[in-house]
């Protein structure tokens, strides 16, 4: 049997056949489904080619907030321009943080202008102050990590030595919710935002005592240096009240509330901790000599320190931490200054981050290690 095909119906069988092999082209080379359908739509119609281009460039703009410290702002701008151009967004916009407002008030504004992703070029101290004031928002955070920790970025799974990337997955990334943790440091006092760690003790006046210099020189190698001048330090009497309900008193090291756990090296030092459970995962640190510090690591690196030598881990969604004394309390590796209170509650689900699509992570697993 055989079809016979007028001229017309071949041509129109010729034509959609190149669009379906350009279009697997564009798929394959540019990850950009909606970038493919686009240019297909703009040969289909070529008369709404303009009205597409003004509604494009409407509706998708980012955000750049940039911490000065950490990076050549100028290089980083044009990098983000050059890409949003490429991606087919508008060029972004770019706030730069500064001593008084190390990303809030910048971030505050961004929102008011209407951006789609509000992405923090900075530390982790940047990626929190950004966070919270998007925390609650349904505008997403996306992440260019240049800190010492990127203790965020490393618990969602962020390239982060790739500025490209993390720029590009900010832009076309996967929208994950997780959950934020609120601490004060006083019962009526302010509310702070974090969204890794927030701690009492030993590891705030780790982060209190680490010398700047020596952290840009060594990296999170500084924090080892800082925390091997005070493993001899005098514990705490603390009442730590989980819930509302349950209460214990104990002399302690430190006490350190998580919503996520993985530190620099694949340290896990909250190993059950997820954050996107509802939980903040409270670790209690009570080691009373030297030799139980040995204990203590060995626990964390054991990855049993929710029933290790000297530790206990617990898991709430409050936590009221009463102190005998004054003592030092860090908030995602800030120093917040000294108190004999501090209060931590997870607000679930609060904060939209951008993560790499699984097609995402192809290509730069392929850029890593090409055939």
């Amino acid at each position: 049997m055989i079809i016979e095909l007028d001229p017309l119906m071949t041509w129109v069988i010729v034509i959609g056949a190149l669009a379906v092999l350009v279009a697997a082209f564009l798929i394959g080379r540019r990850n950009g489904v909606r970038r493919t359908l686009n240019t297909m739509r703009r040969y289909v119609h070529p008369a709404n080619l303009a009205d597409e281009a003004v509604d494009d460039a409407a509706r998708y703009r980012a955000a750049l907030i940039v911490n000065p410290t950490k990076t050549d702002v100028r290089k980083l701008a044009a990098t983000a321009e050059a890409i949003c151009r490429f991606e087919g967004w508008n060029p972004p916009l770019v706030l730069e943080t500064t001593p008084e407002d190390s990303g809030e008030g910048a971030t505050v504004r961004a929102l008011d202008e209407g951006v789609d992703v509000v992405i923090a070029a900075g530390g982790d101290g940047t990626i929190r102050a950004v966070a919270s004031a998007l925390a609650g928002t349904s505008t997403p955070l996306g992440i260019v990590p240049l800190g010492t920790g990127n203790l965020l970025a490393r618990n969602i799974d962020l390239v982060l030595d790739k500025t490209e990337w993390a720029l590009r997955i900010a832009l076309w990334g996967r929208n994950r919710e997780i959950d934020v943790g609120t601490a004060k440091i006083a019962p009526d006092g302010d509310t702070h935002v974090f969204t890794v760690m927030t701690g009492l003790g030993f590891d705030a006046a780790v982060m209190a005592d680490t010398n700047d210099d020596l952290k840009a020189r060594l990296g999170w190698l500084a924090y080892v240096e800082a925390g091997s001048r005070k493993l001899t330090g005098k514990p705490s009497h603390v009442k730590v009240t989980f819930d509302d309900e349950y209460r214990i008193s104990a002399r302690v090291r430190s006490v350190l509330g998580g919503n996520c756990g993985r530190l620099q090296g694949g340290i896990q030092l909250l190993p059950q901790a997820v954050i996107d459970d509802g939980m903040l995962d409270v670790l209690i640190v009570s080691p009373k000599n030297l030799g139980q510090w040995v204990g203590v690591l060995a626990s964390i690196a054991g990855r049993r320190a929710s029933r290790g030598l000297h530790t206990n881990i617990r898991k709430c969604r409050k936590v009221v931490i009463e102190a005998g004394d004054e003592v030092d309390i860090q908030i995602d590796g800030d120093p917040l200054g000294q108190s004999s209170y501090l209060e931590m509650e997870v607000d679930p689900s609060a904060l939209t981050v951008r993560v790499p699509t699984v097609e995402q992570r192809k290509q730069i697993r392929a850029e890593a290690w090409p055939v």
